[in-house]
């Protein structure tokens, strides 16, 4: 009786899970053009070979086949890419976005596909510094940052003085720039998601490591032009992907199995 109840159980879930996946709206073959950075490993960058891959690649490709989209990719900088979404130019925009009201007001955002950590990286031999409160204590330290984005606000308000002018921020067009900058001793500091972090650490052989506590947290989502019909049945998807276990895949392939500059 046992068995027969645990097969119903399983029975019953497949069923539910068959029956969600059918009720996915169906977007007929439609063309979406999304826009990214392709400088923030593990979501999205160029491999050593120079092909695009990453975790929001990947995801992409399953809600295209589960949605029935195509998705031809168009490549933008980071402080150009909320605009542009905005005023239309692009349907659908991805690389690690931080959910945050004001971004509301220019863009719609998809339902969180992960959630992220703030963290400090340095170079591995860095001595002079141990956590956010003591790198602010020297002025002589820099922090490297893309203007408009978490790391940039991070750096802002929770580590220097709220000024957004502090010349000790140092400004980049690119994530994959600032931490050149730091390998180089140009800066003394990089803020990132922790997943990220983690991936540069592993690949560095010891060139770079993560100090101090956790900075705060942050939920990752697409973007949109306002209004965009293409929310509701991305939001599905990735409902339906959580369910069925396809995010933490994603997150194990990218985060744990993947090695940075393989």
């Amino acid at each position: 009786m046992k068995l027969t109840a645990a097969f119903a159980g399983l029975a019953m879930t497949v069923a539910a899970t068959a029956s969600f996946a059918q009720a996915l709206p169906d977007l007929e073959g439609k063309e979406i053009v999304i826009v990214t950075e392709n400088a923030y490993p593990p979501l999205q960058f160029l491999d050593a070979s120079g092909a695009a891959i990453g975790w929001e690649y990947d995801a992409v490709a399953e809600l295209a086949k589960r949605l029935n989209f195509t998705v031809k990719y168009e490549n933008i900088s980071w402080d150009a890419m909320i605009p542009a979404v905005s005023e239309g130019q692009f349907d659908f925009g991805m690389t690690g976005i931080t959910i945050r009201d004001d971004r509301k007001e220019q863009v719609d955002f998809s339902d969180a596909y992960m959630r992220s950590e703030m963290v400090m990286l340095v170079k591995g031999d860095e001595a002079r510094f141990t956590d956010a409160a003591s790198f602010a204590a020297d002025p002589e330290l820099l922090i490297a940052a893309q203007p408009g984005t978490t790391p940039f606000y991070t750096a802002v308000y929770e580590i220097l003085d709220g000024n957004e002018a502090n010349p000790r921020i140092k400004l980049f067009e690119t994530f994959g720039a600032t931490v050149e900058a730091l390998k180089a001793g140009d800066v003394d500091l990089v803020l990132t998601d922790g997943t990220a972090g983690a991936g540069y650490v592993e690949a560095s052989a010891g060139g770079l490591k993560i100090v101090g506590d956790k900075l705060g947290v942050e939920d990752f989502g697409f973007i949109f032009p306002k209004g965009s019909t293409l929310v509701a049945p991305i939001n599905a998807g990735i409902a339906a992907m959580k369910a069925d276990g396809t995010i933490d895949a994603l997150n194990k392939k990218w985060f744990l199995d993947y090695k940075m500059g393989q």
